[in-house]
C-alpha cells in the first residue's frame, strides 16, 4: 500500500514529506525562509521567524497548496509531492495569500500545471477566499476543516495566540491602510466558525479558534 493512500486514521502522506497532520486530509509544514535576517529591527518590515508554513489541503476535487515554500531537501520532498498528487489523481491547485508569498509557486505551476487563480468560481471544493480591501491580502477557508490560512495580515503572538501584523508591514501599502483600518476589516472573519488559524509566520493555533482572533481583533 501506497504511504499517499487511505489509513485507518485517513489519507495521510509520503514520510519524506514532514509536515504536521492537522486534520485528516489537512497538514501544514514549515521551512526555514531564504530572505530571513537574524539582525532584523523588532516589528521592522523584515521582522519574522525563520521558519514560514505552508498549507496542503486535499480537497474533493484538487490537491491544494497554500503559500507553498519547497523546503531544502526539495528533491526528496517533491518526489513525496509527486507521489501524492499522482494517487490522487486530481488536479493541483497552489494559491497564494499576498504577492511576497510566491515563494515556490511558478515551480510548482510547471510542475503539475497547476490552477492559480484566486477568484471565487475557480477555486476547488471547499475552499474560500476573503480578500481584505485595500491590505493587498487574500485569506483562506477552508471549510470542511474550519481553517483559516492567512498571509501577512494576521501572524503568530509570541507566547501564543495571534496578533496582527507590526504597522510597519503595511506601509508600502498605496491605500494607506492604518492598524486600526485593517483590525475593522478583519472583523467580518468573525462570523466564521473557526477552529484553526494556520498563520505562515509564527506559531499556528490548532484549537479555539475563533477566541485567538477575536482578542487579537480586539487590540
Amino acid at each position: 500500500m501506497s504511504h499517499a493512500s487511505v489509513s485507518a486514521n485517513g489519507p495521510t502522506l509520503p514520510a519524506v514529506i514532514e509536515a504536521t497532520r492537522i486534520r485528516s486530509g489537512l497538514w501544514r509544514w514549515s521551512t526555514p525562509h531564504p530572505e530571513w535576517r537574524p539582525d532584523a529591527a523588532a516589528d521592522s518590515p523584515a521582522d519574522w521567524p525563520r521558519e514560514v508554513g505552508s498549507v496542503l489541503c486535499d480537497a474533493a476535487d484538487a490537491t491544494v497548496l497554500i503559500d507553498p515554500l519547497l523546503p531544502s531537501h526539495r528533491e526528496r520532498f517533491l518526489r513525496g509531492l509527486d507521489e501524492h498528487v499522482g494517487e490522487r489523481g486530481l488536479p493541483v491547485a497552489v494559491l497564494i495569500t499576498i504577492g511576497f508569498h510566491r515563494r515556490s509557486r511558478d515551480e510548482l505551476r510547471g510542475r503539475y500545471r497547476a490552477s492559480t487563480s484566486r477568484a471565487r468560481k475557480s477555486l476547488p471544493a471547499g475552499v474560500e477566499s476573503f480578500p481584505v480591501r485595500g491590505a493587498g491580502e487574500t485569506l483562506f477557508w477552508l471549510a470542511e476543516h474550519r481553517a483559516l490560512v492567512p498571509g501577512d495580515r494576521i501572524i503568530g503572538a509570541r507566547g501564543g495566540g495571534l496578533r496582527l501584523c507590526p504597522e510597519s508591514w503595511l506601509r508600502y501599502l498605496p491605500s494607506g491602510l492604518g492598524i486600526r483600518e485593517h483590525r475593522d476589516r478583519l472583523r467580518p472573519l468573525l462570523e466564521l466558525p473557526i477552529v484553526s488559524v494556520l498563520v505562515s509566520h509564527g506559531d499556528p493555533v490548532l484549537r479555539d479558534g475563533h477566541a485567538a482572533l477575536a482578542e487579537a481583533l480586539a487590540g
